[in-house]
């Protein structure tokens, strides 16, 4: 995961971000060659048909406190040298996704089994499609605006399968990562909106939870745009990059204190840091969580 913070703001657009609450519906980000008027939102209410809503999370699967995350599944000897020495009790794994940014030549259900016996808990992650107006030049395969309902159905049933591979049972959270993109064009923002509306639509009919990661400033603005403008079905957990060393999970931005509130939220509050615990070293993103892990 990559916090990388959007092509900065035409002079057009910061006067109707500065205009609003932060929640991006008024059209911030728009081009200056095309702008968007202060009524009409950047992002449109999207309601998917009804199905199944989300497993109930349950008591014992809810996890406050210190996490990491890190590109590659570590070794168990690491897990085993970092737990009870290190502040963490969780870590996040790249269960699936075309686009994952490392190999994982160490995570399989007997990894995750055995972490599991150490204590350590799951946030799971999915790297598939990306913004459709994505300038990262390492995950090529975009969203498709046309098609992304559909899309982000399917990928939810390659994150389902990725789960199952290792062991990760119903009820348990997948995040779909999608990295930061530019603000200059609404249609994209929107298609990210449809493509996680039916990630999580595909999720809860297969019995798993919806998490989604993304940049403060790009994703989480967006989707916290598409909260207020009654899209459904929204993801159950949002992830959110902001690298502000601040180890909470309090929000801002446009993600505001009212989205998202009911132990829903983990924070990536500093990224690409090297800690040495019980002699093992490993390079890691800190994240704050409040919110239900895998089974």
């Amino acid at each position: 995961m990559r916090y990388l913070r959007p092509a900065a703001l035409t002079a057009a657009s910061l006067v109707l971000l500065l205009a609003t609450d932060g929640t991006g519906l008024t059209g911030a980000g728009a081009e200056a060659t095309s702008p968007v008027a202060a009524d009409v939102p950047r992002i449109r209410g999207t309601v998917l048909p009804d199905r199944p809503g989300p497993p109930p999370a349950r008591h014992r699967d809810l996890y406050s406190g210190a996490a990491f995350d890190t590109c590659t599944a570590p070794p168990l000897e690491t897990l085993r040298a970092w737990r009870g020495t290190s502040p963490y009790g969780a870590v996040g794994i790249y269960t699936s996704g075309s686009q994952r940014g490392c190999a994982q030549p160490r995570l399989s259900a007997e990894w995750v089994r055995q972490a599991r016996a150490m204590g350590w808990q799951f946030l799971p992650v999915h790297v598939g499609l990306q913004a459709p107006c994505s300038e990262l030049k390492g995950k090529p395969a975009r969203i498709d605006p046309v098609r992304a309902v559909q899309q982000g159905r399917e990928e939810a049933a390659e994150a389902v399968r990725g789960l199952k591979a290792v062991g990760l049972g119903p009820g348990s959270p997948v995040f779909l990562d999608i990295e930061a993109y530019p603000m200059r064009d609404a249609a994209c923002g929107q298609g990210v909106v449809d493509f996680t509306l039916g990630w999580t639509q595909g999720l809860h009919a297969d019995g798993y939870r919806s998490g989604f990661y993304s940049s403060l400033d790009s994703g989480i603005a967006d989707l916290a745009a598409a909260a207020r403008a009654g899209s459904f079905p929204l993801p159950d957990s949002i992830w959110y990059a902001r690298w502000n060393d601040g180890a909470d999970t309090a929000g801002g931005g446009a993600l505001a204190a009212d989205l998202w509130t009911d132990h829903q939220r983990v924070h990536q509050y500093r990224g690409n840091v090297e800690e040495t615990y019980g002699g093992a070293a490993l390079t890691i993103d800190r994240d704050q969580v409040d919110t239900p892990l895998a089974n």
